[in-house]
């Protein structure tokens, strides 16, 4: 299989506007990871953009199981702006540390709790998937593929990663880096090539903001 088949070729199916509603969705996405970065609170204005373009496309294309995890993020995102405006001193930028043992064993509960809750999420996804009805549905996880559990897996560290972002956390851009490079064949395997090139691009930058935030910490 070469380049055009894995990215390319998917899209032969897809309408402009999906294309360019994908796109957009990838620039918003990149612009949330850049103001991360320079711990700029336009790092959630612009995510949720990303976030909402792709509930919207998840839902055209009938995903709603992974439409609803989506609009999870739109959610940790609002959460986290109204984290950052409070701890911002110009409204702007913020100051960040590392995290305590004890948020460390707040995120290990939230981790557990996720995988348990976008598990259920895939149990029902027939039941969702088919407009919440149950004419001709068996719920149950049977249908699922690697990319489903591994969907189960990053949605999970994203959360936790989500929810350190939120608190300030140097460590948030760890679960960064792991869910990233996971996204990478998981996208190209859902034909969402564009998708996938982001998350590529979303890992070095992941790499990139983890080593200035240390510095940042260092230099304060």
């Amino acid at each position: 299989m070469n380049l055009y088949d894995l990215f390319l070729k998917p899209y032969e199916s897809y309408e402009m506007w999906q294309i360019i509603l994908e796109a957009l969705g990838t620039i918003f996405g990149l612009l949330s990871v850049y103001f991360s970065i320079k711990k700029n609170i336009w790092v959630y204005p612009t995510g949720i953009v990303s976030t909402v373009i792709y509930v919207y496309i998840l839902f055209v294309f009938g995903l709603l199981g992974d439409m609803m995890i989506n609009f999870y993020y739109t959610v940790m995102s609002i959460y986290g702006w109204i984290l950052w405006s409070k701890s911002s001193q110009d409204h702007i930028h913020v100051e960040v540390s590392w995290a305590t043992k004890k948020q460390w064993i707040f995120a290990a509960i939230l981790f557990i709790l996720s995988l348990g809750l976008v598990t259920l999420i895939y149990y029902y996804k027939p039941f969702i998937d088919n407009k919440f009805s149950m004419k001709g549905v068996d719920m149950g996880l049977y249908h699922l593929d690697w990319a489903n559990w591994l969907d189960v897996f990053t949605t999970a560290v994203f959360l936790v990663g989500m929810w350190l972002m939120a608190k300030r956390k140097i460590e948030n851009w760890l679960f960064w880096i792991v869910g990233d490079l996971i996204c990478v064949p998981m996208m190209i395997y859902k034909g969402l090539g564009i998708t996938s090139i982001q998350y590529l691009v979303f890992t070095v930058m992941a790499v990139i903001g983890f080593l200035q935030w240390r510095k940042s910490l260092k230099a304060a």
